[in-house]
C-alpha cells in the first residue's frame, strides 16, 4: 500500500479577497474551537491507519487558529495514522502583525513548512487585490518565521493584476529573490464568478495579454537565472524543496481531504465534502461521517487518462511514454495525434522516453491540452 497525503481545510478568513473562490467565512475564537474539535472527531472516526507523508493545511487563513488546534489537530493525525518522521506539515499563511510568537508556537506544534501568501512587493497592487496586509507585514512574516526555525518557506506571488506593469511585477519578484524562499508560485489572475472582482470586471484595469505574457516570460527567466527549477507550470523550487504535497496531485497519488469544501483522491476515486461549515459540524456531531463523502466518482478508462496527461503535462518531466503505454495500451501519439508540429514550434520537447512542454510551451499549455482532450475525445 502508498503513502497518503492529507488535506486539512480551515475555512475561515478574516476578509475575503476580491479574487478568491475558495470557501471561506468570517469567524471568531468560539467557532475556531468547535471547529477542531470537529475536524479531529472526523479524522479520528475515520482514519486508515495508514502511513502519511504530507499534511496541508488550507484555507480559508489556516493561521487565523491558534497555536494549540495546530497541535491537537496534529496529535490526531499522529493518533489515527502512522505519521512519518520527515513529513512535510506545510501551513499556509497570510502575512501578519507580532509575527514571532505564531511562527514560534507552529514549529512547536510540528509544522516544518510554511506557504506564504504575498502576491505583490507594492502596497497599491495589494489594497486592489483586497489582501489584509501590506508588504512590511509580510517581510516582518517572513524574518519572524525564519529566526523561528523554518527552512522551507514557498512564497505566492500573482501576476496580471489590475493596474499591474511589467515593471512592478520584475521589481516584486526580485524583492522575493532578494529573501531566499526555498519555493515560489506565481499564479496569473483569473477572475472567476462569485468573486468581488467578476462583479468589477468591466471596470478593472487589467494588464494586456501581451504584457501578462511577458510576465510570465520574466518569471520563468528571473527565477531560473538564480538556480529555482521551473518544475510546474507555476512553481518553482530550490534544488529538494519541492512541493511533496502538490507533487500528489500532479502525479496522481492518493489524498484524503477533510473540512467543507475539500477534495480528495482515494481507492481510484474522487470525492468531497460540501462547501457548507454549519452542516459540515452537524454531520460530525451526529457521527453522519459517510454522508460527507459526496461525490463520489471512480476514475476509469478514458477519463483516468486524460487525467493523467492533464495532470503529468503540468510537470518538467512530463509523459512518461512507456508508462503511458503500459497503463493505458495504446501510445501516446494513438490516443492524442502526432506531435511532431509542436514540436516544430518549439512548445514541445520529445525523447525516445518522455514528451514534455518545453519553457515556451508551458505558456501556451491549456491550449495544447484542450486540442489533445478534443482530438481523444474524437478517436
Amino acid at each position: 500500500m502508498g503513502k497518503l497525503g492529507l488535506y486539512l481545510h480551515v475555512p475561515f478568513c478574516v476578509r475575503k479577497c476580491h479574487y478568491c473562490d475558495f470557501y471561506s467565512a468570517p469567524t471568531d475564537k468560539g467557532a475556531r474551537t468547535a471547529y477542531v474539535r470537529a475536524l479531529c472527531r472526523h479524522l479520528i472516526a475515520t482514519a486508515t491507519g495508514e502511513t502519511v507523508d504530507t499534511v496541508y493545511f488550507g484555507g480559508g487563513t489556516p493561521t487565523l487558529l491558534d497555536t494549540a488546534g495546530f497541535q491537537k489537530i496534529l496529535e490526531t493525525v499522529g493518533a489515527g495514522y502512522t505519521l512519518e518522521k520527515d513529513a512535510e506539515i506545510t501551513a499556509e499563511c497570510n502575512p501578519v502583525t507580532h509575527a514571532a510568537g505564531l511562527m514560534e508556537g507552529l514549529r512547536r506544534a510540528g509544522v516544518n513548512r510554511l506557504s506564504i501568501g504575498l502576491q505583490s512587493a507594492k502596497d497599491d497592487e495589494l489594497r486592489l487585490l483586497g489582501r489584509p496586509h501590506g508588504y512590511a507585514e509580510f517581510l516582518e512574516t517572513f524574518s519572524a518565521a525564519r529566526r523561528a526555525g523554518f527552512e522551507n518557506i514557498s512564497v505566492d506571488l500573482m501576476f496580471g493584476i489590475p493596474n499591474q506593469t511589467v515593471k512592478s511585477f520584475h521589481e516584486t519578484v526580485d524583492a522575493v529573490i532578494a529573501l531566499g524562499p526555498e519555493h515560489i508560485s506565481a499564479y496569473g489572475l483569473r477572475i472567476e464568478e462569485g468573486t468581488p472582482f467578476y462583479g468589477m470586471r468591466k471596470s478593472l484595469s487589467l494588464p494586456s495579454e501581451e504584457a501578462e505574457a511577458e510576465m510570465a516570460e520574466t518569471v520563468a527567466q528571473m527565477l531560473s537565472a538564480v538556480g529555482y527549477d521551473h518544475y510546474e507550470i507555476s512553481n518553482y523550487a530550490r534544488p529538494g524543496k519541492r512541493s511533496r504535497h502538490n507533487m500528489r496531485y500532479w502525479l496522481g497519488e492518493a489524498y484524503l481531504g477533510f473540512g467543507p469544501g475539500a477534495h480528495s483522491y482515494y481507492g481510484g476515486e474522487r470525492f468531497f465534502t460540501a462547501p457548507d461549515t454549519a452542516a459540515y459540524l452537524a454531520a460530525v456531531e451526529e457521527g453522519d461521517f459517510a454522508g460527507l463523502r459526496q461525490g463520489a466518482e471512480p476514475i476509469v478508462g478514458k477519463e483516468l487518462q486524460d487525467e493523467y496527461v492533464m495532470l503529468r503535462m503540468r510537470l518538467f518531466e512530463g509523459v512518461n511514454l512507456a508508462d503511458f503505454v503500459h497503463r493505458f495500451g495504446t501510445s501516446f501519439e494513438k490516443a492524442y495525434g502526432d506531435t511532431a508540429y509542436l514540436e516544430g514550434l518549439g512548445i514541445l520537447r520529445k525523447t525516445k522516453d518522455r514528451i514534455a512542454f518545453t519553457e515556451k510551451g508551458m505558456r501556451v499549455s491549456n491550449h495544447v491540452l484542450s486540442d489533445w482532450l478534443d482530438f481523444g475525445g474524437s478517436s
